[in-house]
């Protein structure tokens, strides 16, 4: 398997990360997954400011979202067979359990732009090279 990392709110990352992600998936004759993790809107701190059902609401909404952007970037034949996995809570953590859980010969993710705080790629990215137990494709734009 292949897991490739996207998130939904930057469509622009996409065709660059599931196109590699799937390059590698055909290129090693495996199945393609995709996961985008949602914040955790149970969180004590956010909980309070969302209604009743609104986190089905939006985790509906994500799932959605994540098979157009599969769709979009590659089509839906290929939408139809890869794994969609959609996880709330923090991006690392979930990327990894998700990695643990499926055992993906590769990740494929997006690093933002470096600033002073994380000089040569992404918090998120960093994190999951480190503690990933397969390669890790870190992919900017």
């Amino acid at each position: 398997m292949i897991l490739a990392a996207i998130d939904l709110a930057h469509p622009e990352h996409h065709k660059l990360i599931l196109g590699r992600a799937h390059s590698a998936a055909l290129a090693e004759e495996k199945r393609l997954a995709v996961i985008s993790v949602l914040p955790d809107f149970g969180m004590s701190l956010v909980a309070p400011w969302f209604k009743e059902g609104a986190t089905e609401s939006v985790v509906k909404e994500a799932g959605e979202a994540l098979h157009r952007a599969v769709t979009d970037a590659l089509g839906a034949e290929v939408d139809a067979t890869c794994l969609h996995i959609l996880r709330q809570g923090t991006i690392y953590q979930e990327i990894l359990t998700a990695a643990e859980k499926h055992k993906p010969s590769l990740i494929v993710m997006g690093a933002h732009r470096p600033d002073l705080r994380d000089y040569l790629i992404g918090p998120n990215a960093a994190r999951v090279v480190r503690h990933a137990q397969c390669s890790v494709l870190v992919l900017r734009d």
